[in-house]
């Protein structure tokens, strides 16, 4: 016959048993919720041109590639930016391209592994006219038809955006990055008001709808401009104000993800 000593040790070893077992079954979980909030992922999306890669080297600290803003992607990059206090981002570049590899990427960053926010990029008519098809060399388009092409490709993803955002507890954040502004340095508060909620512009009624379709409290809108680079011979903008807006861009989206 066993002891009552025996017996309570036995219980008491299966008690710390199971709890280690459970410890180590939820260790994956919490390294997941440590690595989001730490380096929470970001979707940068936006039509072929507007210079999506480009600015997330910029936002990585990336060099980008000679030539680079005139090839565009067919698959999604990834970028990752560190800082010495173990903070950063873990980008996903959705290719701009209108092809499968593209709606699988969508499908990637707001189903299959939802993203923690989305920086889309536009261009306010100035992205890069790419040829169609694969076909080499620089496209051509109208101002006019580069804003009704953005505005075609922004209803594909904002509709993925509002699924995403209904399926989750936590409210969504959405940064609308007008890139190139060193090319209309002249007119960027009218480019912002342009891409801005409640401004009445085809591009603003399309983000009411999404925020409507979302839920006003479950999804954050912020409009800046950026340029990923300045000073060069077609740019009205010094470098110096474009480190500035890109400065901008980076403390938003570190005060989004919970950084500062």
């Amino acid at each position: 016959m066993q002891s009552p000593l025996r017996h309570g040790k036995a219980a008491i070893g299966t008690t710390l048993a199971g709890g280690a077992l459970a410890a180590l079954s939820q260790a994956p979980e919490r390294a997941s919720r440590l690595l989001r909030h730490r380096y929470p992922t970001v979707a940068v999306t936006g039509m072929t041109g507007v210079g999506k890669t480009r600015l997330a080297d910029r936002l990585s600290r990336r060099a980008s590639a000679e030539g680079g803003q005139d090839v565009g992607s067919a698959v999604m990059e990834r970028r990752t930016r560190r800082d010495p206090r173990l903070r950063g981002y873990r980008f996903r570049v959705v290719p701009g391209e209108n092809a499968a590899t593209r709606l699988g990427a969508l499908d990637e960053v707001f189903h299959d592994e939802p993203v923690d926010g989305v920086l889309h990029v536009v261009a306010n008519g100035h992205a890069t006219p790419r040829r169609t098809g694969g076909t080499s060399g620089a496209g051509v388009a109208t101002r006019e038809e580069q804003l009704a092409a953005e505005l075609e490709d922004w209803s594909i993803t904002a509709h993925r955006i509002a699924s995403m955002a209904v399926r989750r507890e936590r409210p969504t954040w959405l940064v609308i990055a007008v890139t190139k502004a060193d090319l209309f340095a002249d007119d960027v508060d009218a480019a912002v008001h342009y891409y801005s909620p409640g401004s009445g512009s085809p591009f603003g009624d399309k983000l009411d709808e999404l925020r409507a379709l979302a839920g006003g409290a479950k999804l954050s809108i912020d409009v800046l401009p950026v340029c990923a680079q300045g000073g060069g011979r077609k740019s009205a903008m010094p470098d110096k104000a474009c480190a500035d807006l890109l400065g901008r861009l980076e403390l938003r989206l570190a005060q989004l993800s919970g950084h500062v």
